[in-house]
């Protein structure tokens, strides 16, 4: 498999050559409202791309679980939202050193891992190191498999062809095989265009992901925008859109432009599968809650109000400094984490 990844990569290959490896090799998929799957007990579940799974439209992130105080308190936050229909949990492998993910094992007993579609992510590029996190993230999460495991920051030009021909993504299938990982992902935070040099390099290798995570909210829209550019190309290959930065780590609320309930349910209105955000409070557990149940399809009038009250404000990037500045590149700050 890892010679077959080794061949050489057409770097040159266009953006419509892609589209027509991806339609010639995924499932033919409606591109109907994502809203349109269903809802039970005021809880709105979407398809998780050519999947089929469901995932709740509201997910939670892994990251700000092991930022709270209390430990006791975080598994509280992790199955209250479970409890409350959220079935979508995010986690990643080097979130606050690993106890982003012990936390959540815990949390995940008496039975709450049925109730969950859990995914986390890993930061290795090597055959070496991703194995090493996979089996590091299912021991720290207490299951012997999480449903979706992807790759992490995928933020550097060198980041693809060190997946497929460094022997990460061989660990990965490997691991898959074993039934360790249901399905394969990635995500990045950084520059739309490193999005679809992943997916285009993918393709070159005859692979398909099954979802992908990035920065989806008010002031993308308007700056260097992954809605605008990689959006559109997961909707025609049937790739499970996972938006998060929806508050931008609540640095958008300080814009003072937007609600947190209408950025919620901004990126709700994106053909997105699920919507992560941090919960490191109740509070912030029954905000999500209530963004799901009041959710409501947004009317092209009320995008295009919502967009120019926020258009000045997001113009240079400055609410969205995962784009823009180097403090929320993990692997950056750590590179022997890649392998």
């Amino acid at each position: 498999m890892n010679s077959s990844f080794a061949r050489g990569h057409r770097q040159n290959l266009t953006r419509r050559e892609f589209v027509k490896l991806s339609a010639a090799a995924t499932l033919t998929v409606s591109v109907a409202p994502a809203w349109a799957a269903e809802t039970k007990n005021d809880m709105p579940y979407r398809t998780l791309g050519r999947t089929g799974e469901k995932v709740s439209a509201i997910g939670l992130g892994g990251y700000h679980i092991g930022i709270q105080g209390d430990e006791a308190e975080s598994i509280r936050l992790v199955r209250t939202a479970l409890d409350g229909g959220i079935n979508f949990l995010d986690n990643c492998w080097d979130y606050n050193d690993g106890v982003s993910e012990v936390r959540m094992g815990k949390a995940l007993r008496d039975g709450y891992r049925a109730k969950a579609f859990l995914m986390s992510k890993i930061d290795g590029r090597t055959k070496a190191s991703a194995a090493k996190q996979i089996d590091e993230s299912l021991t720290r999460l207490q299951t012997d498999h999480v449903d979706l495991m992807q790759f992490h920051e995928i933020i550097r030009r060198e980041d693809p062809e060190r997946i497929f021909t460094g022997g990460a993504m061989e660990a990965m299938l490997t691991a898959k095989q074993a039934g360790k990982v249901r399905y394969i992902g990635f995500t990045g935070h950084k520059d739309p265009d490193m999005h679809l040099k992943m997916l285009l390099v993918a393709a070159e290798n005859k692979f398909y992901f099954d979802a992908v995570q990035m920065p989806l909210n008010v002031m993308d829209a308007h700056f260097r925008s992954f809605e605008q550019r990689v959006l559109p190309e997961l909707v025609k290959a049937g790739i499970g859109v996972l938006g998060m930065k929806s508050l931008g780590f609540g640095a958008i609320l300080q814009s003072q432009t937007v609600t947190a309930i209408e950025c919620l349910h901004y990126a709700m209105n994106l053909p997105t599968s699920t919507v992560i955000t941090g919960m490191d409070s109740l509070a912030r557990v029954e905000q999500a809650l209530e963004a799901a149940r009041t959710f409501k399809p947004f009317t092209p009038e009320q995008v295009a109000a919502l967009l120019a009250r926020t258009a000045d404000a997001a113009a240079d990037g400055k609410y969205e400094g995962f784009k823009t500045t180097t403090r929320f590149d993990g692997t950056s700050h750590n590179p022997q984490w890649l392998g």
